[in-house]
């Protein structure tokens, strides 16, 4: 699906003209959930994770094997007060054994507080649930922070179904590098 286009906005692929205001948008997300303090990523770093590595980016494993971008984004087009652009969702690929198609995992939903309750928010996610439907995908996943209640009280309405048996774990810093030492050379 290239473009879905309603009374809120248009609803359009990112292209490499979009990662400045997506990446300002990701930082105003951050903000809002109060770890704006972890935010690390550089423009080059989200041109290369959604269009390919860069040379300002080394290092930045950006396609898969087949050459495709490792994360892809939509945005809405909502010109004014100095912005171009008044959401974004970004995804990528996961991968379910159960049912053994792929999945979109939604790493970030966001719509300008000033324009929530346009419909961005719903478009964004009808958008990504009409691509899993045209590829053949099972699931459309993602996380909500337990306190937004804001947000949890929208997915509900939208049919969203909390996974309450289970809990979400991550290795990361010293413990990723840790861990990474006990790995077998030759899987490498």
């Amino acid at each position: 699906m290239t473009d879905t286009s309603g009374s809120a906005g248009r609803i359009r692929p990112a292209v490499l003209a979009d990662v400045p205001e997506i990446l300002a948008m990701i930082r105003d997300l951050a903000e809002y959930e109060k770890a704006l303090h972890e935010v690390e990523t550089t423009e080059e770093q989200l041109a290369a994770l959604l269009f390919g590595g860069t040379d300002d980016a080394p290092g930045t494993e950006a396609t898969t094997p087949s050459g495709r971008p490792a994360a892809y984004a939509h945005v809405v087009e909502h010109p004014g007060d100095g912005h171009a652009l008044g959401g974004f969702a970004l995804w990528f690929l996961n991968t379910s054994t159960w049912t053994g198609t792929h999945g979109v995992y939604l790493e970030d939903l966001y719509v300008r507080p000033e324009l929530r309750g346009s419909g961005y928010g719903r478009l964004l996610l009808a958008t990504l649930a009409q691509v899993c439907l045209d590829r053949g995908y099972r699931r459309l996943e993602w996380w909500v922070l337990d306190w937004n209640e804001p947000a949890i009280g929208f997915y509900r309405s939208i049919g969203a179904l909390p996974m309450d048996e289970w809990t979400v774990q991550r290795v990361t810093g010293p413990a990723l590098a840790a861990l990474a030492a006990g790995a077998d050379p030759a899987s490498g």
